[in-house]
């Protein structure tokens, strides 16, 4: 059923690190919700496979010193759902991953391997570039931080050199406090299903509610990569908390996105689909901040 040639068994980071070394072309596993089904299908027929699954030190949300969460790479999506940390921070990360298949892949699916397949439709991507994430990368050479942004590549390359694994997500402290966000997946189905558009804000208002002083979008499936659509912030930076606001917010995503034809949607399809979250998913966040819109 599957073609393996071969699975070692890390048992912590470095381990990881050294069996990747010593087995260059191995393909890393952990909960394999992606990785087997592409083994069954013939894709990845006959890897080696270099499994973290039991890594505990990679699981779980924290925090750093300096108030940064920190969510590791093998912490399910059922887990980041149900943790304090996040429903206290950055509940929408929790409803977003909450939206990838069904219970049984929202158990032993991972966030690490939601974001390292580098697809541009994971539920949990277009969230983590709202809030300014930071991907930690364990390697040869130790430990590098880099923004999520710079993480995806083109589609389905991240940046991951030789015998590096991703450790943990970070969310610093300057990115979530004071900031409420909104997820919004369109699908073709309510069911499980691959998002047609997925949309992502967040606000942060002025202590009087009536200015949004920082406004933060990300898209995933308007483009090859999850993307942020900076002009739209720029747009409401320091605006009133308005129906015009919002709208003008919506529509200046379209000069950042590129969404492309395909069998799930066109690509005008996309772009009105896009106006129409931005503009949804920035009300419920302004209404969840404490906000008031005056239509």
């Amino acid at each position: 059923m599957y073609d393996i040639k071969a699975l070692y068994e890390a048992e912590s980071v470095d381990h990881a690190v050294q069996l990747l070394q010593e087995h260059p072309q191995a393909q890393i596993i952990a909960g394999g919700s992606d990785v087997l089904v592409q083994i069954r299908e013939g894709k990845r027929a006959g890897k080696e496979l270099v499994s973290i699954y039991g890594i505990d030190a990679m699981r779980g949300v924290s925090y750093e010193a300096d108030g940064t969460i920190r969510i590791g790479s093998l912490t399910s999506f059922s887990h980041i759902t149900k943790d304090p940390i996040i429903k206290e921070h950055i509940r929408v990360l929790g409803e977003a991953v909450d939206m990838v298949g069904g219970p049984q892949i929202r158990n032993i699916g991972t966030i690490g391997g939601n974001t390292c397949n580098g697809v541009t439709s994971a539920d949990s991507a277009s969230t983590l570039h709202a809030w300014d994430a930071v991907v930690e990368i364990t390697g040869p050479q130790g430990v590098r931080r880099i923004p999520i942004h710079d993480f995806y590549i083109k589609a389905g390359v991240v940046d991951l050199k030789p015998a590096e694994l991703q450790t943990a997500l970070l969310i610093p402290k300057k990115a979530y406090e004071g900031y409420v966000g909104h997820y919004i997946k369109y699908a073709m189905r309510n069911a499980m299903d691959i998002a047609t558009t997925g949309c992502s804000v967040n606000v942060k208002l002025s202590q009087d509610k009536q200015t949004i002083e920082d406004a933060r979008i990300a898209y995933g499936v308007a483009g090859p990569v999850p993307m942020r659509a900076p002009s739209a912030e720029a747009k409401a930076k320091g605006k009133p908390v308005s129906a015009q606001t919002v709208k003008e917010f919506a529509a200046e995503v379209l000069t950042d996105i590129n969404p492309r034809d395909s069998w799930r949607a066109s690509k005008a399809f996309r772009q009105h689909i896009a106006v129409v979250l931005a503009e949804r998913a920035l009300k419920e966040s302004i209404r969840l901040a404490g906000g008031e819109i005056n239509e």
